[in-house]
C-alpha cells in the first residue's frame, strides 16, 4: 500500500540498504535502521542548536515493517520541541521498496538531542533557532 510521508516532515538522509547491513533472511537490522536515524536527528538538530549535539534520549521507537536489502531507506525529521539545551525531533523512515515506486512507514521515534560545547558540556541553543 503506498503512503506519503507526513508534508509537515523533512527529507533529512536518504541510504541504500545494503546486504552488509542484513541477516540470512534479508531482513535490515534494526540497529541499522536506528543508525540511520541516529544521523538524521544529528544534522537536523546541529542546523538548529547552531552547532554540535549529541543524542540524550531515544524514545518510543517503534520497528513497523522490516528493511529488505535494495530499499532504498528515507528519514524525515520534525522538530517538535526546542529548549533551553535540548532539541526534541520526531523521526520517521520510510522505504521506497526495490523496483517499487510504493512507500512505507517501517521505524518511527523521537529523539532528543543535547547541544554541547568543545568540552561536551551542554550549552545554550542558539537564540535565532
Amino acid at each position: 500500500m503506498d503512503q506519503q510521508p507526513p508534508a509537515d516532515m523533512e527529507l533529512t538522509l536518504r541510504t541504500l540498504a545494503m546486504p552488509a547491513d542484513a541477516n540470512p533472511a534479508g531482513d535490515i537490522f534494526g540497529g541499522w535502521v536506528m543508525s540511520q536515524m541516529d544521523l538524521a536527528a544529528f544534522v537536523r538538530a546541529n542546523d538548529v542548536a547552531g552547532g554540535r549535539t549529541v543524542t540524550v534520549a531515544v524514545n518510543e521507537i517503534v520497528f513497523k515493517k522490516p528493511v529488505k536489502i535494495g530499499d532504498t531507506l528515507c528519514v524525515y525529521t520534525r522538530i517538535e520541541k526546542v529548549g533551553r539545551t535540548s532539541v526534541t525531533l520526531k523521526i520517521e523512515a520510510w522505504t521506497r521498496r526495490h523496483y517499487q515506486d510504493s512507500r512505507e512507514k517501517v521505524t518511527e521515534a523521537v529523539f532528543i538531542m543535547v547541544a554541547v560545547d568543545d568540552n561536551g558540556e551542554p550549552r545554550p541553543v542558539r537564540k535565532d533557532a
